[in-house]
């Protein structure tokens, strides 16, 4: 029997070839949406993992979790520079460090921090921590070597961004690898920001005219003093000072990242600080509005997707009953020639469930090719690792594909099953 239904198979081959074909296609698109929004789910939650609390202006939290977490560049309003002192001498604070951006280097964003951000995120595998304001600490995934240099640019360069005349920065070190964005990012000292910025608005006003001075990206808050040390100054090549960031008129500051002591503070942390002139979120939080999101679409896509397999089961299955029907005479003969309704019965559903059963397990495979390839190019653009795989709960959606198959191979089986040969070869 199984000789018999290869050869049929094969006299039919290009038939069979565009059945499973679009049976493959039509399960894929079901596979692809389930793995792709669990990916996404996934990475992005490792990716929030490594920070407990995040504290901004009041605005948008989305915007502020993206920006300062998945370090998706957008101009942020700033808060005091006072809240980051605030913040350092609050005994339910394991560690805060201020977050800067604006700048780049090779596509890769530069971030203005500060060493306890360093320590937070394990530290590094190579090199010291930055220790000078020229210095620089590269995420793992960065393609530059201790001792290498580069010169920081304000903006993108495909938005026309300018490269920071006279300043460059030294590689001294490398972060261990987090699987989150920070991999790809290379971490300045945060006063450099703010001095590259200021001076970077002195040469704007001197161009310009006064009203240049500011910063329209809002990157900037400086104070005079800083516009005298600008970074085409030899005091641009200083060690850090630890009290900098403990100043109450220190700059502005788009965002900063909290590490409380124990859950009850991070609570009372987040209560404290949501209020008028700041934001405090859970980053977590955030994520789970953006989860049920996700989950929505998620719904929708699948219910299109299992619309189109339902349309292509029954496009199928019409298309192998007007083929059974056409096999009339050749199913009159087998049993003609003595072959039991249950031997036709078995070849017949035999071949139209290989088919099918091959069709969906080549839309399996396919459906995890095709989230594998999106995955990978969503990771390339955002820095965020995304895990592509099965898990124990899509065995019974799979197995219910394959039994619908089983079922619909059936149609086609009984009505071969109850042909009358007699009928069949008159």
């Amino acid at each position: 029997m199984l000789r018999f239904i290869a050869a049929d198979l094969r006299r039919h081959l290009a038939g069979v070839l565009a059945i499973l074909a679009i049976v493959a296609l039509a399960t894929a698109l079901g596979v692809a949406v389930t793995l792709q929004e669990r990916t996404l789910r996934l990475g992005s939650a490792r990716a929030a993992d490594a920070f407990d609390l995040v504290i901004g202006a009041p605005g948008a939290e989305t915007q502020l979790v993206l920006s300062s977490v998945f370090l998706q560049a957008a101009p942020l309003p700033l808060m005091r520079g006072s809240v980051l002192a605030g913040l350092l001498a609050d005994p339910r604070v394991a560690w805060a460090a201020p977050i800067g951006f604006g700048d780049e280097v090779e596509g890769l964003p530069i971030v203005g921090t500060s060493p306890a951000l360093i320590a937070g995120l394990g530290g590094v595998t190579e090199g010291s921590v930055f220790a000078r304001l020229d210095e620089a600490v590269i995420g793992a995934a960065v393609p530059f070597r201790i001792g290498d240099r580069f010169r920081p640019m304000h903006g993108h360069a495909s938005e026309g961004g300018e490269v920071h005349a006279g300043v460059s920065c030294e590689v001294v070190g490398r972060l261990k690898p987090t699987g989150t964005p920070w991999d790809r990012a290379v971490l300045v000292p945060i006063e450099a920001v703010w001095r590259l910025h200021a001076h970077a608005a002195t040469e704007h006003a001197q161009k310009d005219g006064p009203q240049a001075a500011h910063d329209p990206a809002g990157h900037d808050e400086a104070r005079p003093d800083e516009v005298a040390h600008g970074a085409g100054d030899p005091a641009f090549h200083v060690p850090l000072d630890p009290a900098a960031l403990a100043d109450p008129g220190a700059p502005g500051l788009p965002a900063i990242l909290v590490k409380p002591r124990s859950v009850a503070d991070a609570y009372r942390l987040r209560q404290s600080y949501r209020g008028e002139t700041t934001l405090a979120v859970f980053p977590a939080e955030v994520l789970t509005r953006l989860y049920g999101v996700l989950g929505d679409a998620r719904l929708v896509l699948g219910a299109v997707a299992y619309g189109a397999q339902a349309l292509v089961g029954a496009a199928i299955l019409i298309a192998i009953l007007v083929h059974v029907l056409q096999r009339r005479r050749q199913i009159g003969a087998l049993r003609a020639f003595g072959a039991p309704r249950l031997a036709v019965l078995a070849i017949v559903w035999g071949e139209v469930f290989l088919v099918l059963g091959l069709g969906l397990l080549a839309g399996i495979g396919l459906g995890y090719v095709a989230a594998q390839v999106l995955s990978s190019h969503v990771a390339g653009a955002t820095g965020v690792p995304m895990p592509v795989g099965f898990v124990r709960e899509d065995v019974l959606p799979l197995a219910g594909l394959l039994l619908a198959g089983a079922l619909i191979a059936l149609v086609p089986a009984v009505l071969a099953y109850r042909q009358s040969p007699a009928a069949a070869l008159r």
